[in-house]
């Protein structure tokens, strides 16, 4: 009946637009739909109101250094600039210059300077500014001094027929806790309270023997990660689109067994109906889509596998220097600023 076909056609409609749809060959429907005339009979033009009733941040999951958090209601490109925001242009402190006063370890001064530059630093950089270009000297509002001097020795109290190093010798290893900051200027009174640190204090720099020595100054200033990955806030910054996963027909018994074992642990249950093995899809979010499913014959027709087209599954590491909640707020913040300044220009430009 045309009702029917109607039917039909809103429901196909609805799924172009609504979900990205996994084939055993390609992914249908990945194009971008939130502009207005895509499809027929739908008013896709952008709508704050509407934006704003559809849009929600929901946390998942927060822990010490890790967060995951879903954004619903986005286009990929704004769910791609915040991505892209955390990893290159959320600024922290980290060693842009070493002073090598001594170093007769085995690690050459290159190399032991991109170590140094890689440790991250526990300094807030909202306190800091950025360092003149040119500037040779740094002063207390722009840079952080941390020194390393470090000199390996025996220990004369060691066994004889000892061979273990840790016994042996005294500072053999050189870790991160050896960093020490150096105040610059008045900065024990700007920051009384302040702990700048290596974030970890266990990191290996370099291991010495007995009458080797590092001695450095280490000068630390603001950057982005745009400009050097060491100064990127986040270990991993990623989003993934909610799975959605449909089961097209009952699936009982063996059939049911054989689909649970073709999904990550977790989401797909079988339940005992009337003494029937049946599956039921319990929590796809758990799933990867590794798509063994369509190696099956039997399976492969029974399944819909689909992605939620604008929900986003954030995940966000922190290397540790802030917490990850603060990196997403400042990486908002970071856009809402490029957004100014955009909308800044159109003003000051005199039209044609």
């Amino acid at each position: 009946s045309p009702q029917a076909a109607a039917m039909a056609a809103k429901r196909s409609t609805d799924e172009m637009r609504d979900r990205v749809v996994l084939g055993e060959f390609g992914v249908r429907n990945v194009h971008t739909t939130d502009f207005p005339g895509n499809y027929p009979g739908y008013e896709d033009a952008w709508d704050q109101r509407r934006f704003e009733e559809a849009f929600r941040v929901d946390v998942i999951r927060e822990e010490e250094g890790a967060l995951e958090f879903d954004m619903v209601g986005i286009d990929a490109a704004i769910a791609n600039a915040f991505r892209r925001i955390l990893l290159a242009e959320v600024p922290t402190m980290a060693v842009e210059k070493v002073f090598v006063y001594n170093n007769t370890s085995i690690v050459q001064d290159e190399i032991l300077a991109h170590r140094l530059g890689l440790i991250p630093i526990k300094a807030d950089p909202r306190l800091f500014e950025y360092r003149n270009q040119g500037d040779e000297e740094g002063t207390e509002i722009d840079t952080l001094q941390f020194q390393l001097k470090i000199k390996c020795s025996r220990n004369p109290q060691a066994a004889k027929e000892s061979s273990d190093p840790n016994e042996l010798y005294f500072n053999h290893k050189v870790y991160s806790k050896h960093m020490t900051w150096v105040p610059l200027g008045n900065q024990t009174d700007l920051f009384p309270d302040a702990d700048f640190r290596p974030v970890h204090d266990d990191i290996l720099i370099a291991l010495l023997r007995p009458g080797q020595e590092i001695d450095v100054l280490m000068h630390c200033v603001k950057g982005i990660g745009k400009d050097h990955a060491k100064f990127s806030p986040v270990a991993t910054a990623s989003y993934r689109l909610l799975p959605d996963i449909t089961l097209l027909q009952p699936v009982e018994d063996e059939a049911a067994e054989k689909l649970q074992k073709c999904f990550s642990p977790g989401v797909i249950e079988i339940e005992n109906i009337k003494g029937k093995k049946v599956a039921r899809v319990a929590n796809a979010r758990l799933d990867t889509f590794s798509r063994e499913v369509f190696r099956h014959e039997g399976l492969k027709n029974l399944v819909r596998l689909a992605r939620v087209r604008n929900h986003y599954i954030f995940s966000v590491e922190s290397t540790g220097i802030l917490p990850p909640d603060v990196l997403v707020s400042e990486a908002i913040k970071i856009l809402m600023g490029k957004c100014q300044r955009f909308l800044n220009e159109l003003d000051s430009v005199p039209m044609e």
